[in-house]
């Protein structure tokens, strides 16, 4: 019992909610989506005004991978810029959220699977201020990111995802950020402002993920090498997949599921997110 105590103390003054936050699996895409007024950051934004305001937020992000499973754990993670080429106004963002030690610890003690590091060192990469900014721009609400390990399988995400489902009703909203379609190598650049244009293998793939999702059939999205080629070229790396086996781990049978932002961008991307409560 004295092993969470840090989430106790974090929650004492916090009973549990009758409302349990939802989980959101967010499609990130292109880092310009931080800064630009399109119809994926404009859904962001609409998310973050019809959710009710979480005490913090808690994200997995494609652009954070490891050896080991670490937190944030810093009172003021800085802003960073993990891209290159793009205009000098998107390195000039910054998002000053807070971060909160308190609940990096309480998190820490709730994983019992693998150790879990406090980190000092990261802050917030784009695959979370891109998004969290639209959704909360006064920065007003503490932002904390959790690691991927690389080096562990599906499963292994899948299944610490559940270890955080206390969180969802002591007001903490959790987000993975990726992709589910993510094939940087074979973007046709020419067609990235062609609305909604995505190759066959593209369209194919983003429909049997969704279709898999709709249905919970988590076993096959958690195998998902086995899905055939469409699947090979859609994860041509799992770094941007990984963050919606956590949303789907965290799901529970009371959750409700919805799509949005379901296009396509430059034949080998998907933007599709997911609302899972």
């Amino acid at each position: 019992m004295a092993s969470l105590q840090p989430f106790y103390n974090w929650t004492k003054e916090l009973s549990e909610e009758d409302y349990k936050h939802p989980v959101l699996f967010i499609g990130h895409g292109s880092p310009m989506n931080g800064i630009e007024d399109n119809e994926f950051s404009q859904t962001w934004k609409k998310f973050g005004k019809e959710i009710p305001k979480p005490k913090a937020v808690l994200v997995i992000s494609a652009h954070w991978l490891t050896n080991g499973t670490k937190i944030t754990a810093m009172e003021n993670p800085k802003t960073i810029h993990d891209f290159g080429g793009f205009p000098k106004e998107l390195f000039e963002v910054q998002y000053p959220a807070k971060g909160n030690p308190e609940l990096a610890l309480a998190t820490q003690k709730l994983i019992t699977s693998t150790p879990v590091e406090l980190d000092h060192d990261w802050g917030l990469d784009h695959g979370t201020w891109t998004v969290v900014r639209h959704m909360y721009p006064n920065a007003d609400i503490p932002v904390l990111q959790l690691s991927i390990d690389y080096n562990k399988p599906a499963q292994y995400h899948f299944d610490l995802a559940k270890q955080l489902a206390t969180l969802r009703k002591k007001g903490v909203l959790i987000i993975g950020s990726g992709n589910m379609v993510h094939n940087l190598r074979m973007i046709a650049w020419d067609k990235l402002n062609e609305n909604n244009y995505g190759y066959d293998w593209a369209i194919e793939m983003n429909s049997i993920f969704k279709d898999k999702i709709a249905s919970g059939d988590f076993k096959s999205l958690i195998a998902y090498e086995k899905l055939g080629t469409a699947a090979q070229l859609a994860i041509p790396t799992p770094d941007h997949y990984f963050p919606l086996l956590y949303n789907l781990g965290l799901q529970d049978s009371a959750d409700s599921i919805s799509f949005f932002n379901d296009k396509s961008v430059g034949g080998s991307l998907t933007m599709t997110s997911v609302k899972i409560g």
